[in-house]
């Protein structure tokens, strides 16, 4: 074994380690110090920026009427159909850096659990598909949050989740360091999927879409290996 596999693996048990270990202690709400079960106390919770339910049935951007918005009329994205609870702003912007990069491991399911709620009760999918990261930034971060967000999804919807069907095969500059135009121009052919896609309604994942360039890019590599129907969840929408 290489030496760099031997630094991947002790950090990925590391991580498994800190994870049981941060959801079997008691926590306190990561916002206002109260007492939290999963990291954020149940007022708070509460008080989270939820989405209006009149949405853009394609990207997820709020619309007067719940139609499509004008941008998707004019440039309709790769993926058919989103969802998403929360609005990226404020306390939201917190939380999910802090599951992240903060060590808050029990803020996801919460997260995911919010998601849960904007989906259909029975979502038309085949597979539930996580947002891959490159094996570089995997590395880097020792776990993928869309996994994590993936997991109680797939559990509570009875939905599989599709192990190594979408795989990022180039690792590209941090999204939020570029304009929208150079987000696109960064993801293009950033993904790949297996043919074992093919004829699948599948559902993306991740945290956060904020222009949808990765969710687009990965929708675009799911239809060329022949998928049929691609929606992006996400548990917060920047607007």
């Amino acid at each position: 074994m290489s030496i760099l596999n031997r630094e991947f693996l002790n950090k990925l048990r590391h991580w498994h380690s800190t994870v049981a270990q941060t959801l079997a202690l008691p926590a306190n709400c990561v916002l206002c110090g109260g007492t939290a079960k999963r990291g954020l106390c149940a007022g708070c919770h509460h008080d989270l920026p939820r989405l209006p339910a009149s949405l853009c049935p394609r990207c997820a951007l709020p619309t007067p009427d719940g139609g499509l918005c004008g941008g998707c009329l004019k440039a309709p994205p790769a993926f058919d159909a989103s969802f998403a609870a929360l609005e990226y702003t404020g306390v939201v912007g917190q939380l999910i850096p802090a599951a992240k990069f903060g060590g808050r491991w029990s803020l996801l399911p919460m997260l995911a659990e919010t998601l849960l709620h904007r989906l259909p009760v029975a979502p038309s999918v085949d597979l539930i598909l996580p947002l891959p990261l490159h094996a570089n930034r995997l590395k880097e971060r020792g776990f993928n949050q869309a996994v994590e967000i993936a997991k109680p999804l797939a559990k509570s919807l009875h939905v599989p989740i599709g192990h190594d069907m979408l795989i990022r095969n180039r690792d590209t500059e941090h999204q939020a360091r570029l304009t929208q135009a150079a987000r696109h121009k960064n993801l293009r052919g950033a993904f790949v999927a297996t043919a074992a896609i093919a004829g699948k309604r599948v559902a993306v994942v991740d945290d956060v879409m904020t222009s949808g360039a990765s969710l687009d890019a990965a929708a675009r590599a799911l239809k060329k290996a022949g998928a049929v129907h691609v929606e992006a969840w996400v548990v917060a929408r920047t607007l």
